[in-house]
């Protein structure tokens, strides 16, 4: 089992969504988050004054997933995300050693 954890444009969410979906991917988790990396924020103007916002908003996708899905998921989250700019935003591959739903007690890839 593999974490995947993904940050990317708002805009692009529904559409990275919609491509997991398609794979067979289910679950996720989905957080709105601010940061900034090479994209260094950007200027808006509020009340005719230019304001540097550093911190540009963002989703964070944690998603767990068997380990043969996590090539094909990559594949569709780069395809769907990409605008070609910077700011496209990154995904993190973690190993995951177990997981266990609460309900049932399943455990590894039959709780996911």
């Amino acid at each position: 089992m593999r974490k995947l954890e993904v940050i990317i444009r708002h805009s692009r969410f529904n559409a990275v969504k919609d491509a997991l979906v398609a794979l067979g991917i289910h679950g996720m988790s989905v957080i709105d988050i601010k940061g900034f990396g090479r994209q260094n924020g950007h200027k808006e103007t509020y009340r005719g004054t230019e304001v540097m916002v550093e911190f540009v908003p963002k989703i964070k996708m944690d998603i767990v997933l068997e380990s043969e899905l996590v090539g094909p998921a990559i594949e569709a989250i780069q395809k769907t995300a990409c605008s070609g700019a910077v700011g496209d935003g990154k995904i993190f591959v973690l190993p995951v050693e177990n997981a266990i739903r609460i309900r049932t007690g399943e455990t590894g890839d039959d709780a996911i």
